[in-house]
């Protein structure tokens, strides 16, 4: 029971900072321009990383087992699905956030506002 209660905090506070960064911080540092948006994203990215690969890594693996002592296919289900933002992250977004964080991209230049 303790170890799906874990898996459901870090699956919870997981989407809680996706959430937050989608509506609220990445519309705001928009808001201030594509330059500051650019210069903030970077400490900004560094930091979440390392809290949601943490929140994923701990979840996924209290979820799994969980569902190994329990038996319960949906904890394994949401363990599975928290665990796929991994290579989902690694495989499709993390290319585009190293190429904003190079430091070969021109804060002003079109292809920093695209």
């Amino acid at each position: 029971m303790a170890l799906a209660l874990v898996a459901t905090m870090c699956a919870g506070i997981f989407a809680g900072a996706a959430i937050y960064i989608t509506l609220v911080e990445h519309p705001a540092r928009l808001s201030c321009g594509t330059a500051i948006a650019l210069r903030e994203f970077g400490p900004s990215y560094r930091r979440a990383t390392v809290m949601q690969a943490a929140l994923a890594f701990f979840g996924t693996f209290a979820a799994l087992d969980a569902w190994r002592q329990s038996g319960d296919a949906r904890v394994l289900a949401g363990g599975l699905l928290l665990g796929a933002v991994v290579p989902f992250t690694l495989l499709v977004i993390a290319p585009t956030n190293r190429h904003l964080t190079s430091a070969a991209l021109a804060p002003e230049s079109d292809e920093a506002l695209r």
